[in-house]
């Protein structure tokens, strides 16, 4: 079996190469050798979104910020999951927490106002 920091490597180096279902294989594995590593689950949160497997993904940001609650870009990635399955009053707290964490991000701005929009109908 790998270690997980092979895994790891082998993993991000595929989700940078654009083959997101193929990098969450060896990403799979490594979060399940150590579930308390974030760069991991976030790394597999960010194949399974592009791969989209947007409940999976959700769940692994969540994850990332059950551990670090200040981590703003997990915060904007769970927050666009849960856009992604149409769950835009569930998106819409993490991703005001991530704009209010990172206000020079206008990206995270921009989706929050789109939850809150997507709110509002």
């Amino acid at each position: 079996m790998a270690d997980v920091h092979q895994l790891y490597v082998r993993g991000t180096a595929l989700l940078e190469a654009g083959d997101f279902h193929q990098a969450a294989v060896p990403l799979r594995q490594a979060r399940d050798q150590a579930p308390d590593k974030s760069s991991v689950r976030e790394a597999l949160g960010r194949a399974l979104f592009h791969a989209q497997q947007y409940e999976e993904a959700a769940a692994e940001f969540a994850a990332v910020v059950e551990h670090a609650p200040t981590n703003d870009y997990a915060l904007f990635c769970l927050g666009r999951s849960l856009q992604q399955l149409g769950r835009h009053a569930d998106s819409l707290p993490p991703l005001a927490q991530a704009a209010g964490l990172r206000p020079d991000r206008r990206d995270y701005r921009t989706y929050r106002d789109r939850a809150r929009a997507a709110c509002s109908r």
